[in-house]
């Protein structure tokens, strides 16, 4: 399909700010994928080109959460190939599996997750002591993310960030910031299983790379400088739009 000078420039500032909300707390899926719809694309196109978008807000905001020393590259490798070969096994069981009961359970997780946070208001104020091993995530939870995002994905961000939290006594800031570095591996995973099927409609995902990128950016720069407090109402904010969407759906 052609895409016109309007639609991309439209398409820019829409993903720019679906970058910034994604690199916070998730759900940049949220806004990206129905301006896509909008623009004319099929529903399996629109999904397959908004990985393009994800990928760049991810790499974006795992750069800048790098360069902050928000993440330790040498003790989330194993969780990075975890997540990118869980959602790959994700991609591969889409074709071959209904989604339709993901559908109707994550609504209520994402629910729960939102009270857990809102009635804990310390949950992710300060480093805890971790209740699994690195090695553990790495074989077990970062695997089971990893596919659900390649074969779903809605609230995929809000898992990772909250599973960090939970399971490796994250803040919330590092949570994000492992949180983007995982999710830039599954997204990286699901966009070259759709670009291997010929699914991604490259006209509409370079404005959309390029205001995700820009927008990843800015979002892990507002992680870092306001902190938690921030991500934990973002976070709240989405796992609710997400759930009360798919709940309407």
């Amino acid at each position: 399909m052609e895409i016109t000078f309007d639609v991309a420039v439209l398409l820019f500032f829409v993903a720019l700010l679906a970058g910034v909300i994604d690199a916070i707390a998730g759900g940049g899926g949220l806004i990206t994928i129905p301006a896509l719809l909008a623009a004319g694309l099929p529903p399996g196109a629109a999904i397959a080109t908004n990985k393009v978008g994800g990928v760049a807000a991810a790499t974006a905001a795992t750069l800048h959460f790098l360069r902050m020393r928000q993440i330790d590259l040498k003790r989330s490798r194993w969780m990075m190939l975890g997540a990118f070969l869980g959602s790959l096994a994700g991609g591969i069981a889409l074709t071959r599996i209904d989604s339709g009961v993901l559908r109707q359970v994550i609504p209520f997780l994402l629910i729960g997750f939102a009270l857990y946070f809102l009635l804990s208001p310390r949950v992710g104020s300060e480093d805890r002591a971790q209740r699994i091993a690195p090695a553990l995530y790495a074989a077990a939870v970062a695997p089971l993310i990893g596919f659900y995002d390649g074969f779903f994905g809605p609230g995929t961000g809000t898992f990772l960030a909250i599973s960090c939290v939970t399971l490796l006594g994250f803040n919330l800031v590092k949570a994000t910031a492992h949180a983007k570095l995982l999710n830039l591996c599954s997204n990286s995973a699901a966009l070259v299983f759709f670009a291997l099927h010929g699914n991604i409609a490259w006209a509409f995902g370079l404005p959309i790379l390029a205001g995700q990128w820009i927008g990843g950016t800015i979002g892990a720069r507002l992680a870092v400088t306001r902190g938690h407090k921030l991500i934990r109402v973002l976070m709240v904010l989405m796992a609710l739009i997400v759930s009360v969407k798919m709940l309407l759906e």
